[in-house]
């Protein structure tokens, strides 16, 4: 059965273009999405308020490591949202969804849980994370209280090892750090500030007086501290058979 840690069996859908196979969209389908984008609300899509650039690398394997771009949904002062896709143009693949939670949240979880998560801490304060084209003046605010937060990222979509589908069991993911296997590739970062035309140096250095967390629970980043990763295998199970209604 599929694991997230291994590639799928070579199939129509891979390649090194992860562009889906498909015929060019009708003129009905148009005529549909428009009618929709007039009539409908799609308010839980209206709700993205920022977006976000950075990068991450996949759990079970820290050397492939990809660009992201958040879509953010804030419910709440400690919850956020995000849609994550691998660009920023209409032809940008969904490849996953990460949830984003306060510190004080990330407490009230069990072992377990927390060992899925990672912190934002050195992504913030090292500038990987950054608002294309928002002045960090305005964006400072936002980034203390991100320092001090949790998230959990789940790809559901490979696109760097070419699928053209999304193949096989989510992945997890890990935040950028600046130990080991957590630092990002410099030629990524320098492809990314090039499309920019920004500098992660400089930017790392207008944060300077961004607090870092008193504390960052070590069941984060579990990496870190076990050298050990985290994949998905898909199992076969028996169903529940009984009706939930008569």
């Amino acid at each position: 059965m599929a694991s997230s840690d291994q590639s799928p069996a070579p199939t129509p859908a891979q390649g090194t273009d992860p562009t889906p196979h498909g015929q060019p969209m009708t003129m009905g389908q148009h005529v549909i999405d428009k009618g929709a984008a007039m009539m409908q609300s799609l308010t839980p899509v209206k709700q993205i308020s920022q977006h976000v650039c950075t990068f991450a690398s996949y759990s079970h394997d820290m050397s492939r490591q990809i660009e992201t771009h958040h879509y953010i949904t804030r419910q709440n002062q400690e919850f956020l949202q995000c849609a994550v896709y691998d660009a920023e143009d209409k032809k940008a693949h969904l490849i996953g969804v990460e949830y984003i939670i306060s510190d004080r949240l990330f407490e009230t979880l069990n072992e377990e849980e927390q060992k899925l998560w990672h912190s934002h801490a050195y992504e913030i304060k090292s500038g990987l994370w950054v608002n294309p084209r928002i002045p960090e003046m305005i964006g400072q605010p936002e980034l203390e209280n991100l320092a001090k937060t949790y998230g959990k990222f789940w790809c559901t979509w490979q696109v760097d090892r070419g699928d053209k589908l999304p193949m096989g069991a989510p992945a997890l993911m890990m935040s950028p750090q600046g130990v080991k296997l957590g630092k990002i590739d410099p030629e990524l970062v320098k492809k990314r500030d090039d499309k920019y035309n920004i500098s992660t140096e400089a930017i790392q250095k207008s944060r300077l007086e961004i607090e870092e967390p008193e504390w960052i629970n070590p069941q984060a980043d579990y990496w870190k501290q076990h050298g050990k990763g985290f994949a998905i295998d898909i199992e076969e199970t028996e169903m529940k058979l009984r009706a939930p209604f008569p």
